[in-house]
């Protein structure tokens, strides 16, 4: 009886259930049937026996992965720049979105904020062109000017602590003003009451933003925090790629485990260890966002995520 209702519901849903198909198949394909190639983690993976017939060999390629430096490493590297990343960018989307929301002149206010958002629709291949171009020891911008100017030329590409800087640099100029939107729109649905009796009491703008803005965005704070922590161990490959390339000197710095994984695969050398980075990025992901909204939950629960 029980499958005769399932079966007329979905008789009686198929115009829905058909909309939604698509969608499912495409999750399917690209998020649950590749979940197979995870045991690749346990494997001493061989081309000739595949994936089901190469023998297992436990944790060996994890054990391998942090015993030879490099897991650490890329640990290091990816948390650093999206914890960075995330301070700054969000940081600066918050104020911005907080300046705009204070501008009195509408035309002036939408021209500057399109500007401000129009990086977010260029291209890293396109940003990773205009950074060659400037720091290229014998045709860039950056040499040029010093060359005219009598000063010795810099190779970058042998400062690697340098492009930490470039990175997060470029990085909030691509995302801040895609970072704002949700923040404007959050200081949009404010009650202006409150901003209208804080006029009438006196205070200025300053107090206004302490004790009325802040605190009635913090729900948006909390939850975009706890999205991007969820989010810190997978580091923006194309970003990555595009800036740094296969530049190895600049590896010890810049490397995450996004681009090694790549590189990795492009190699086929060890995709046992391939694997097995990338399943050590997922679970601790999982992780780190899980421990953050429970502490959330404690201290505040109408603030979690689940």
């Amino acid at each position: 009886m029980k499958k005769e209702g399932i079966l007329h519901e979905l008789k009686r849903n198929r115009t829905l259930f058909l909309m939604i198909l698509p969608a499912v198949l495409i999750v399917l394909v690209f998020s649950y049937i590749p979940l197979n190639g995870l045991v690749l983690a346990f494997k001493d993976f061989r081309y000739a026996k595949g994936i089901w017939g190469s023998p297992w060999n436990g944790f060996e390629n994890f054990r391998f992965l942090f015993a030879s430096g490099k897991g650490w490493q890329l640990t290091r590297n990816t948390i650093l720049y999206n914890v960075v990343n995330l301070l700054i960018s969000q940081g600066l989307a918050l104020v911005v979105a907080i300046v705009l929301s204070e501008m009195r002149g509408r035309r002036f206010k939408k021209t500057t904020q399109s500007i401000i958002f129009l990086p977010y629709f260029i291209s890293w291949i396109i940003v990773g062109a205009f950074v060659q171009n400037i720091f290229n020891y014998e045709t860039g911008t950056l040499n040029n000017l010093l060359t005219s100017l009598g000063m010795e030329p810099i190779n970058m590409y042998a400062i690697p602590a340098a492009w930490i800087i470039v990175i997060i640099f470029f990085n909030s100029w691509k995302w801040v003003g895609y970072n704002s939107v949700i923040y404007i729109a959050a200081v949009a649905g404010l009650d202006r009451e409150c901003f209208e009796a804080a006029d009438i009491d006196g205070a200025n703008i300053w107090q206004k933003i302490r004790y009325i803005t802040i605190p009635g965005i913090k729900p948006t704070l909390i939850i975009i925090f706890l999205l991007n922590l969820g989010k810190v161990l997978r580091g923006d490959f194309q970003m990555f790629y595009q800036i740094i390339g296969m530049n190895g000197q600049l590896y010890d710095i810049t490397d995450v485990i996004d681009t090694y994984v790549f590189r990795s695969l492009l190699s086929g050398t060890d995709m046992g260890m391939t694997a097995a980075a990338t399943l050590y990025q997922s679970v601790m992901c999982f992780v780190i966002i899980n421990i953050a909204n429970a502490v959330v939950k404690k201290i505040d629960p109408d603030y979690a995520l689940f």
